[in-house]
């Protein structure tokens, strides 16, 4: 089989079109939809809040009448779902079972094996589906190697190296946000212990602005009052910026991208924010050999992450097919 970019199977069974159900589950919100493939054409979506505090069980029980208002979708449009993708924000590891539960508590929820009463299941951290989409349909389709950020409720990345997500030895990637950044004063002595997350993400943004005496509930809310004068929105923005840039410029360091796609309800803000973010990044790229690489808004917006968990399921079903198609009994000679 002829693979072409991104790793699609370029067999004659890819030209049929395939409907996969594709649910995003993020700190924040639920994202799910109907998606055909292979022109990855969205026929509907749903969208419900989280609210992980409640319990595993109650997040999965969400997400199921999500999946089963699609499923009920399709049948009205005479279509079958042939495979449901799961995007979660949590790790999972490269056999696709979800190892952390860092903010949705299902390691012990039979999350596969309820979602598969609808059809054969994936599951994927939720920031690689986003990257995937974007390789497959958004901003980064030119490119095969390359950078993708999310800043919103959480920051993390992932590499895509010749349109598949870098996994690592145990697919543990993406948490950049997570580990202390640990910077001594020299004035005082003091040795912060924050994360990237904890100055930069949105509910940082909130609960910083909040403690000095704003009124936020978003961290969308923080950058329109720092655009709008505020002087203590604007420190806050300004260091949270200072601390993600410089993160960003180490990885485009380290990595050497064609190219970095920015996504996620912070990282895709208008305005002074993204001028600035975007001028700083390049500040802290160490050479000029990749200095000027493009840096780009995921074009496929909030919908990346279920637009890219039912692509990942979708090209895992053709994987699967192509296995089975090509699996010949071995001739006597």
């Amino acid at each position: 089989m002829r693979e072409t970019k991104g790793g699609q199977t370029s067999s004659s069974f890819t030209s049929l079109t395939s409907h996969v159900i594709g649910i995003d589950v993020g700190g924040t919100k639920i994202a799910a939809g109907l998606v055909a493939f292979p022109e990855g054409r969205a026929l509907a979506k749903r969208i419900a809040p989280t609210q992980p505090t409640r319990g595993g069980r109650a997040v999965l029980d969400d997400v199921l009448h999500l999946a089963h208002e699609l499923a009920a979708e399709a049948v009205k449009i005479g279509v079958p779902i042939e495979v449901v993708g799961l995007g979660v924000c949590e790790l999972v590891d490269r056999e696709g079972r979800l190892a952390s539960a860092n903010c949705i508590q299902w390691l012990d929820q039979p999350v596969r094996e309820d979602l598969s009463a609808i059809a054969p299941v994936t599951i994927e951290a939720d920031v690689r589906a986003a990257a995937l989409a974007e390789g497959l349909f958004g901003a980064a389709k030119s490119y095969h190697n390359f950078l993708y950020v999310t800043v919103g409720t959480g920051i993390s990345c992932c590499l895509m190296l010749e349109g598949q997500p870098y996994l690592g030895a145990r697919g543990a990637t993406g948490t950049m946000g997570s580990s202390p950044i640990r910077v001594p004063c020299e004035q005082c002595g003091h040795v912060s212990q924050r994360t990237l997350e904890e100055i930069a993400a949105g509910p940082a943004l909130v609960a910083r602005f909040n403690a000095l005496h704003g009124s936020a509930t978003r961290g969308q809310d923080v950058l329109t009052a720092a655009a709008n004068g505020n002087a203590v929105a604007a420190q806050i923005v300004r260091t949270a910026g200072g601390a993600l840039e410089s993160q960003i410029g180490l990885l485009v360091n380290v990595l050497d991208p064609e190219a970095v796609v920015i996504g996620g309800g912070l990282g895709l803000s208008e305005g002074p924010f993204w001028d600035e973010f975007i001028a700083a990044t390049r500040r802290h790229i160490w050479s000029e050999m990749h200095r000027d690489l493009p840096m780009l808004r995921a074009a496929t917006g909030a919908d990346a992450g279920w637009m890219g968990a039912a692509a990942k399921a979708w090209k895992t079903s053709l994987h699967v097919e192509a296995n089975t198609n090509c699996n010949h009994p071995k001739q006597s000679s």
